[in-house]
């Protein structure tokens, strides 16, 4: 767990990375001399956007390649403006903007041979997963247990983001679960 202190410093840097991004057009540059060390560890992330409690852009990285502060600022800035399904930020909707940072736990594989197996191992409200068939692969966060609830329901509308049909199943299908840090 991050100290309050770090957690702050990290919210105004995703603020801080919108802002400069909608001067210039590009991600706030993070100087890691100056951050706290527990902020410069390799960490993977994703930054959420909300508008009036409605979802308006979200970018993150299932694998840990950058220290920490750099994800946030680039997933803030690319959850802005580069989320395919919304258009790019504009200035006039940053004070209706919420931010929710996630810091990811290192994914962990779910052995598993049917679907029945994965929903067993599930744990609701605590697991994000990752669904990977090869060409096909998605995640829902932990915070999507909020809008799904039910395991079965979980894993159809994961299965349909990654592009499968809600009753796919295959032997190469590979399920990992990891936790995350919100706040």
């Amino acid at each position: 767990m991050l100290s309050v202190s770090n957690r702050k410093i990290l919210k105004d840097l995703a603020k801080s990375s919108i802002e400069h991004g909608l001067k210039y057009g590009y991600p706030l540059q993070v100087d890691l001399s100056s951050m706290p060390d527990e902020l410069t560890v390799h960490r993977a992330t994703f930054v959420t956007l909300e508008k009036n409690g409605q979802l308006r852009g979200c970018i993150g990285m299932l694998e840990a390649r950058r220290p920490l502060a750099e994800d946030i600022a680039e997933n803030s800035y690319a959850a802005a403006f580069s989320d395919p399904r919304f258009p790019p930020l504009n200035e006039s909707e940053t004070d209706s903007l919420s931010i929710h940072l996630s810091i990811l736990s290192p994914p962990e594989i779910m052995p598993c041979q049917s679907e029945g197996e994965l929903i067993q191992q599930l744990r609701p409200d605590i697991d994000g997963l990752i669904l990977d068939d090869g060409l096909h692969r998605a995640t829902f966060l932990p915070s999507v247990w909020e809008s799904l609830s039910d395991p079965i329901d979980f894993i159809h509308h994961l299965k349909m983001k990654a592009g499968l049909p809600e009753n796919y199943w295959s032997e190469q299908l590979r399920a990992y679960r990891y936790t995350t840090e919100s706040f």
